[in-house]
């Protein structure tokens, strides 16, 4: 083996123990998460007003779900300070997104958190195509690991309300390498 193979394998191994420690880290943030979360508060959040635009096109203004989008502020104030304070358990910038399902094969960011890092999100969508994990995840109930965009690697955890219904999904997130500007290019 030459030197520069084996700085190449020590170098694989080193990355690779970080990120297998990176993702321990996160999935344990996302247990948390699974049981701190207020399913039934964040059932409220999403005012009636906005849930009943959300889907509806207009063909005179094409942005008018977007500009009668608003929520309930005590549930989403409350919501958003468990979520920020679940992300400072993170040992680097972590964020802890709330996405919420708004129809059968759809799902909306409901709530974006302070380093705004999604592996999801797509800038500008108020809703989007439901992805496979999270819909695994709505389904059987079980914490799913992401590392499907290069950099990042992400946590989806249930969230629950009072009768066991599965009504969103906590997706913790970070970036291998943070870059503040990694999820605006």
């Amino acid at each position: 083996m030459t030197k520069v193979s084996a700085v190449l394998l020590l170098t694989w191994a080193v990355f690779a123990a970080d990120v297998s420690d990176l993702t321990r880290e996160l999935d344990q943030i996302a247990r948390v998460a699974s049981v701190m979360v207020d399913g039934d508060v964040c059932e409220r959040i999403l005012t009636a007003r906005a849930a009943a635009s959300l889907l509806k096109e207009d063909s005179r203004d094409k942005w008018a779900a977007s500009d009668n989008f608003d929520v309930n502020h005590d549930a989403y104030i409350q919501t958003k300070k468990v979520l920020i304070r679940l992300g400072k358990l993170g040992t680097r910038p972590t964020d802890v997104n709330l996405w919420t399902p708004v129809a059968k094969d759809l799902v909306q960011i409901l709530i974006r958190n302070a380093n705004e890092i999604s592996q999801f999100w797509k800038w500008g969508d108020l809703h989007q195509p439901m992805p496979a994990e999270m819909k695994r995840v709505l389904a059987t109930g079980k914490r799913e690991t992401v590392t499907a965009k290069p950099g990042f690697v992400s946590v989806l955890a249930p969230v629950s309300n009072s009768l066991g219904d599965r009504v969103g999904i906590v997706e913790v997130v970070t970036q291998i390498n943070p870059d503040p500007h990694g999820n605006v290019k």
